[in-house]
């Protein structure tokens, strides 16, 4: 990375709260200009302050973005792009769950939306500003799950719908990305990597709604046995910063260790597979694909 920090530019998802409000702070913290991306703007808000104020780092800004909205995530990328000359780090963070299928506002089922579409949507809308900007970094935050992805009902329009399967599957699609961007990364000084932060207390699901209480109640149950963000944010922030990590890439990590991943991530033709899915399902695609 440049060492000169303070032209050092960051970008983080899910920044309102829990671990990316933790990465965000800590970013902030080494004087980088961090961009914090929130789907609220009273609770966005509220974290930028906490963090300029704690942190003495008036270089923040807020985006604001629905990530099950394309249409949102194509802006974002815009007003990022529009605001930042550079973009040195992006953290994808943002996560969540729903306890019942429902559709966003593409007819895509949430948790890919989300977990999945909108990393893969939003990177690739960056991707010439991380390469302009490199050596830059790309920390996809995944999860710890042995399952596979069916590629034929992505939809979750033939299956009964299931929360955490529904989850483990769409996550799962950050590591088919990470793989397969990595080796398309080849010789840019862009590395993408894939990181499990471990479990830790969050706010995963919102908080509201009936997916905010599943989690509030789970929270209540094992909540006080579990690591803080802050403490699931320091091996991501060695990740993003430390320069022994700047030429890793296309790795599944947790906490500077390599995890072995679920099988099917291991096989090239389903990356690329789920590659040209996800470019059809968010219009990336060419007329030709």
């Amino acid at each position: 990375m440049t060492t000169d920090t303070e032209t050092r530019t960051a970008l983080v998802t899910g920044a309102n709260s829990g671990l990316g409000k933790a990465i965000a702070h800590a970013l902030a913290s080494r004087g980088l200009r961090v961009g914090m991306v929130a789907r609220d703007r009273i609770r966005g808000e509220a974290a930028l302050d906490e963090i300029r104020t704690q942190t003495g780092n008036a270089d923040l800004h807020l985006f604001l973005a629905d990530l099950s909205d394309q249409a949102q995530i194509r802006d974002l990328a815009a007003q990022v792009l529009d605001r930042f000359d550079h973009l040195h780090v992006l953290v994808n963070n943002a996560g969540t769950a729903f306890p019942e299928r429902r559709l966003s506002p593409d007819g895509i089922e949430c948790a890919l939306a989300v977990n999945h579409l909108a990393p893969f949507l939003l990177t690739q809308l960056l991707l010439e500003r991380l390469k302009d900007s490199a050596p830059a970094r790309i920390l996809n935050v995944g999860t710890r799950i042995n399952t596979a992805m069916d590629f034929s009902d992505l939809n979750w329009e033939r299956r009964p719908y299931r929360l955490m399967r529904a989850y483990g599957q769409s996550k799962l699609g950050n590591l088919h990305y990470t793989f397969e961007l990595s080796r398309r990364l080849s010789g840019t000084r862009v590395a993408v990597n894939c990181v499990f932060p471990g479990v830790f207390r969050s706010n995963l699901g919102g908080t509201d709604g009936a997916q905010g209480l599943f989690w509030k109640l789970v929270d209540r149950l094992i909540g006080w046995a579990l690591p803080s963000p802050e403490a699931a944010a320091r091996p991501l922030i060695e990740l993003a910063l430390s320069p022994e990590w700047e030429d890793v890439s296309g790795d599944y990590l947790a906490k500077g260790r390599r995890l072995r991943p679920p099988a099917q991530t291991l096989d090239p033709n389903a990356n690329r597979q789920l590659w040209t899915l996800s470019e059809q399902l968010t219009g990336l695609a060419s007329p030709s694909s």
